[in-house]
């Protein structure tokens, strides 16, 4: 898949983790504390995670990026789930890595 739409180059590469399946690599982008929401419900990030590498879960398509390349929306394949449109919006902490990430079924 082209990812030559996410500019913002750690977004790229915590997502190109994503898609690899990297799981080590993808917690390397987010602090230790790093606040996850999905669908506006605060969950575990760490225990969501577990569970989405385990089951391969990845962007079929980027449909769009916005906010300084922070904000993606696309089509997602989400193991149990099946494939739907998500967003998934990267808040990056004055260092670089990401200290919160929202998820949600995309419009």
């Amino acid at each position: 898949m082209d990812l030559s739409k996410l500019t913002n180059k750690e977004v790229r590469l915590a997502i190109e983790a994503l898609q690899n399946n990297d799981l080590k690599a993808w917690y390397g982008f987010f602090t230790d504390k790093a606040i996850f929401t999905d669908d506006g419900r605060t969950l575990d990030f760490k225990s969501f995670f577990d569970n989405a590498f385990s089951k391969k879960e990845r962007f079929l398509t980027i449909n769009r990026v916005e906010n300084d390349g922070k904000d993606i929306y696309g089509h997602f394949h989400a193991g149990q789930w099946g494939n739907f449109d998500v967003f998934f919006k990267f808040h990056q902490a004055a260092g670089g890595k990401f200290d919160r990430l929202d998820i949600g079924q995309g419009k």
